[in-house]
């Protein structure tokens, strides 16, 4: 007999699939799978219409148009179609200078990488120990040549939410694009980023409890204006000649759903997760635990914790058959470097060697916190 799978929490590297998001998607994949490009019959203008909906359920809770909503595979490509499109204009403008964090994921990271070995000088703000970034940092480093700023909404690793708001006010007056990776806040905590000077946007589907392999990259206009972005890819014209390819109309229909049930379940949501948060952490209390974040700043359902004498990696393999955690960013867990996030943040070797990231969602079932207590304990150096 097959033993019972670990509690899961690790909601921060992906969701599960809503049950009502995942019937939509079965739809249009086997009974109404029209190409939405095919406009000569009905099964192509029904798929089409199938995703201009979508656009709109995904744009209503940021405010934004659905003709600003272009469809991508997820975050990653958002956030390399926003920071590499832009590099063309930037060259053509003189202006090559770019600013983001220090607590960005990779697919912000590694993009600007590029852009500094081809010309551009890039500026990358400090985080302070509570694992966000100061606007006074921004406002020292915008220059006049500066094309854009790229920071993201929340931390992926600490849950740490940045202050957009007050972001946004120094950006005001400068001409600067702002670009806001929001795969791990949107359909979570919407209002910061209903604000109109945010002018490009990435969310990811596989973080609000639609199916991995779809997103978008939200393209607000100033006035009659769009980011000037140049395309990645080639060959179709599709999503304003930015993205070509085919939609894959059952996940966009997905996304469109999920996005529409985050925002009416929004209240809801949140309750059940601040709920857990409590008890989690008065868990991981008996132990010692040092919180590593701004606790009031940070998501619901998150906690980035270390333990005075337990490595992370011991910890998980204690654990697992207990619970599913991890130790940072799914996207580099191959990789057992410190993670930069905590290392950023001016954290002892030790603390962040022992580092775990726990996160759940408003349906995750309350796990043997006493077992899990009594299994670290036991690890203890």
């Amino acid at each position: 007999m097959q033993s019972a799978l670990p509690t899961y929490l690790d909601n921060n590297a992906t969701t599960p699939v809503d049950s009502r998001v995942a019937e939509i998607v079965h739809r249009h994949l086997i009974d109404e799978y029209g190409n939405a490009g095919s406009h000569t019959h009905v099964w192509g203008s029904n798929a089409a219409k199938v995703s201009e909906n979508a656009r709109l359920q995904i744009a209503k809770p940021v405010e934004a148009s659905s003709d600003e909503v272009i469809l991508t595979s997820g975050a990653t490509e958002s956030n390399n179609l926003a920071i590499l499109g832009i590099a063309e204009h930037g060259q053509a403008t003189s202006r090559t200078h770019v600013i983001t964090t220090a607590i960005e994921h990779h697919a912000v990271l590694e993009p600007i990488e590029v852009l500094s070995e081809n010309g551009f000088t890039a500026t990358i703000l400090p985080a302070n120990k509570q694992g966000w970034v100061e606007p006074e940092e921004l406002q020292k480093a915008l220059r006049p040549d500066t094309l854009f700023v790229s920071t993201m909404s929340a931390n992926n690793e600490t849950g740490v939410k940045l202050p957009l708001a007050d972001y946004s006010t120094i950006l005001q007056e400068h001409l600067a694009w702002w670009h806001v990776d929001a795969a791990q806040t949107y359909g979570k905590f919407n209002y910061p980023l209903t604000d109109k000077r945010i002018d490009m946007m990435s969310i990811s589907g596989h973080k609000v409890f639609a199916p991995k392999g779809i997103g978008a990259l939200i393209l607000r206009r100033r006035g009659y204006e769009r980011p000037p972005l140049a395309p990645l890819m080639f060959g179709g014209g599709q999503e304003r000649g930015l993205r070509p390819g085919t939609l894959p109309v059952a996940l966009v229909a997905g996304l469109g759903l999920a996005a529409e049930l985050a925002e009416s379940e929004a209240e809801e949501r949140a309750a059940g997760c601040e709920q857990f948060r409590k008890v989690a952490f008065a868990a991981f209390s008996e132990l010692g635990a040092e919180l590593n974040g701004d606790p009031e700043r940070t998501l619901p359902h998150v906690l980035n914790v270390s333990f005075p004498g337990i490595d992370a990696e011991a910890a998980m393999v204690v654990l697992k058959d207990l619970i599913a955690i991890s130790n940072g960013s799914a996207c580099t867990s191959d990789s057992y470097e410190p993670s930069h996030v905590l290392t950023s943040m001016g954290l002892g070797q030790e603390r962040v060697a022992g580092a775990l990231r726990v996160s759940w969602n408003h349906h995750t079932p309350e796990p043997d916190w006493e077992q899990i207590v009594s299994r670290l304990q036991q690890i203890v150096r």
